[in-house]
């Protein structure tokens, strides 16, 4: 098992075959899913035969960035996951940014404190150059998170889902920072300057809804 970083409250550290129970247990909390299944759960099966797996495999694939389990620093207990992954593969300068954290972790800042810590290591060890991510317009708590980790609006827009749920008739919205502007966060958010609106890099539309949850 290999710890990817650690911040004040959080260890986040590879997935392993023996995680299977955990993340069926995540998946199958109703207000976890809320915002990406319309609260329906992801099917054991299913877990144990597509989603972890896919999980595993990003490890093995330069440059071995993908989801990171998230452990509570002090009692070791499983939070959730945060996900770092390149949006092409073997190309770490645009990489997606996402979360899915356990309810009695909500709330608490760490969403916050793990995406924050993942886009510093990215930027100053990785070789990122821009950071992206997702998630649907009404999505308000998710959205709060990646404006707290400097990310800025991008866009709305329409994805063509399998199934619609509550709220996709509003859109998903994209949110980003790049390497170049990660510096001035911090002094933006002392002057109280509204974020302006990161311009879009043309990419391939996201693909199924992997990220920010809460």
């Amino acid at each position: 098992m290999r710890v990817f970083l650690s911040t004040d409250r959080l260890v986040l550290r590879e997935f392993t075959a023996e995680d299977a129970g955990l993340l069926v247990e995540l998946d199958g909390d109703p207000a976890v899913m809320r915002h990406l299944s319309g609260g329906r759960p992801t099917p054991p099966e299913a877990v144990r035969e597509r989603v972890l797996p896919r999980i595993l495999g990003h490890y093995r694939r330069p440059p071995g960035l993908g989801w990171w389990a998230a452990q509570d620093r002090t009692g070791g207990a499983f939070l959730g996951w945060f996900e770092f992954r390149p949006t092409r593969d073997g190309d770490a300068r645009e990489v997606e940014l996402g979360y899915r954290l356990r309810r009695g972790a909500w709330g608490r800042g760490l969403a916050t404190e793990g995406c924050r810590a993942l886009i510093g290591k990215g930027f100053t060890e990785l070789g990122v150059e821009r950071v992206t991510a997702n998630t649907m317009a009404v999505n308000a708590a998710s959205r709060r998170v990646m404006e707290k980790s400097g990310l800025r609006y991008v866009r709305t827009y329409v994805e063509r889902w399998p199934e619609a749920i509550e709220g996709a008739e509003h859109g998903e919205v994209e949110y980003a920072l790049t390497r170049q502007e990660w510096p001035r966060r911090d002094t933006d958010e002392v002057r109280g300057g509204p974020p302006a609106a990161v311009p879009a890099t043309p990419r391939p539309s996201p693909g199924p809804r992997w990220c920010a949850s809460a």
